[in-house]
């Protein structure tokens, strides 16, 4: 991630927060925060030097365009998805209709806090679409939580500056043991998932066996 910003300076910076805000989680948080260590001048080569205030605009940029493409991948495409892939991902339309529910009374703060969650906030914008929240509140609170979470990177890292190397080295360690523990989870979330997904197609299908004696 380093050589690639080093290499394609704000254009990198601004894919990074895009797909990391959209569903894919690339490592923005690193991105950003060796944009702000480049733009102390104090690593890299002085061809790879940046503005800390365009490197700031530039995330909250990439992040607030990713955003907007995740909310419309969820609510436009999310109930045709599931039609033609739901059983693949152990989806059904009653889970949107929970996801919509829930997102009616508790949407809010999980968008905006859900912002500063590594990993969790590469699918809010996708799950605030399937959730169907308004445009307006979501907009809002992602340009708010999205400013302050790139600044406050990008910042850092500025702060840093040539001690960037030796501190992110030890958060690197932390995050192998954090990542390894997630895959456990998504492994047992999974497992639960299918469980329940088959449970409910299976009634659903003694449901149908019920009524159609009574529709003949």
């Amino acid at each position: 991630m380093e050589h690639f910003l080093a290499t394609w300076g704000y254009a990198a910076l601004f894919l990074a927060c895009f797909l990391s805000s959209m569903l894919i989680p690339v490592g923005s948080e690193v991105a950003m925060g060796y944009a702000g260590a480049l733009a102390s001048g104090m690593v890299g080569n002085s061809s790879d030097h940046m503005q800390l205030w365009a490197a700031i605009v530039v995330a909250i940029l990439g992040e607030l365009v990713g955003s907007m493409a995740g909310y419309a991948i969820g609510r436009y495409g999310g109930r045709p998805l599931v039609d033609r892939l739901g059983k693949y991902v152990l989806l059904s339309h009653r889970d949107l209709d929970q996801v919509e529910a829930w997102f009616k009374r508790r949407g809010d703060p999980f968008v905006f806090f859900g912002r500063f969650i590594p990993l969790l906030r590469s699918f809010v914008s996708v799950v605030a679409g399937l959730g169907e929240m308004a445009f307006g509140p979501f907009i809002v609170f992602t340009v708010i939580a999205c400013s302050i979470w790139c600044a406050t990177l990008v910042s850092i890292g500025y702060a840093l500056g040539a001690s960037w190397h030796s501190v992110i080295k030890g958060f690197s360690y932390a995050g192998y043991v954090f990542a390894a523990l997630f895959v456990v989870a998504i492994v047992v979330a999974v497992a639960h998932r299918w469980r329940v997904y088959h449970r409910e197609q299976a009634a659903i299908a003694r449901g149908r066996h019920v009524r159609a004696p009574s529709e003949d």
